[in-house]
């Protein structure tokens, strides 16, 4: 896969689709945007090499290498996991896991994928790996073995750091690489809710089910990175990637993603496309100066999500 996207790509310069160098304005409002075909050829993109925060969307590469390690037989899904200061004390969103706790490995991977925990991101870390640093060490020899040239990770959850950037092109490839390598990562970013010592953590986005096909799909939020979204969605057997970067907000990112994915479905095109209008919400948010109350697993706020 990894030649054929760079095959791929290379092409997608010397030939760009009208609709992303026509000199238009984009019907999008999303600052990166890029729509992969069944064959990774370039269907959409807008500003697909820009570089940006990633946010949340580091999950990405913190599943791939626990799906890696679980192929490998080096973990198991049911691995207890002693979960350390240090990951009970990354900042929000989490999931409240608490020093000392014994949590098991398929429980924090849904924490990852579904409720964006960074406290689950950090344990998982920790857990395949002697140090979150050496953890991180991992990503970036991964990302260079996949060939993401333009991506950077200092973390694996997402949270704001100067030196973790990526691109929209990188993050497709990153998507299309676990959904490749790893087919059953699917079951997990497709992953609706969850339980934990008795709570529910669930997430309610309306891609699962308008327009269909989505099956795959991890969100990301900072103040710095805006709203950020991959997705892997299905049609006839066949595989689309897209990636939404710097929305202005949650819905946005959704309508954006919707006008692709119609876009991509041959249901309309990326102008005559209409989504539902978004709903009211304040964009990116200042980071709160005093503490806030806790949030649920659904709400936004100036951490990774």
């Amino acid at each position: 896969m990894r030649l054929v996207f760079v095959l791929a790509w290379a092409l997608w310069l010397l030939a760009s689709p009208a609709a992303a160098q026509s000199g238009r304005a984009s019907p999008l409002s999303a600052e990166a945007v890029i729509l992969l075909a069944p064959d990774d050829k370039v269907l959409y993109a807008k500003n697909p090499v820009e570089g940006h925060a990633p946010a949340s969307l580091v999950k990405l590469m913190t599943l791939y290498l626990a799906y890696e390690d679980l192929e490998a037989g080096r973990v198991s899904w049911d691995d207890n996991v002693v979960i350390s200061r240090h990951a009970a004390e990354t900042p929000r969103y989490r999931m409240g896991l608490k020093a000392e706790e014994v949590v098991p490995l398929y429980t924090l991977l849904e924490g990852v994928a579904i409720a964006s925990a960074n406290d689950a991101a950090t344990a998982v870390a920790e857990h395949l790996a002697p140090s979150e640093e050496e953890f991180v060490a991992r990503m970036n020899a991964k990302a260079r073995e996949l060939q993401l040239t333009s991506t950077r990770f200092a973390n694996p959850h997402g949270l704001p750091d100067p030196h973790q950037r990526t691109t929209a092109r990188d993050m497709a490839a990153l998507m299309g690489h676990l959904m490749v390598d790893y087919p059953a990562a699917r079951t997990v970013l497709g992953g609706k809710t969850f339980i934990h010592k008795g709570r529910v953590y669930s997430r309610r986005i309306p891609l699962f089910d308008d327009p269909g096909g989505v099956q795959a799909l991890k969100t990301g939020f900072t103040n710095e990175a805006g709203y950020n979204l991959a997705v892997a969605a299905w049609r006839n057997g066949q595989r689309y990637l897209l990636i939404v970067l710097g929305a202005h907000t949650r819905s946005l990112s959704f309508r954006d993603a919707k006008r692709l994915l119609q876009f991509g479905f041959g249901e309309a095109s990326i102008d005559s496309a209409t989504p539902d209008p978004p709903r009211r919400e304040p964009a990116r948010r200042p980071t709160p100066t005093k503490r806030t109350p806790k949030r649920s697993p659904t709400t936004t706020g100036h951490s990774a999500s």
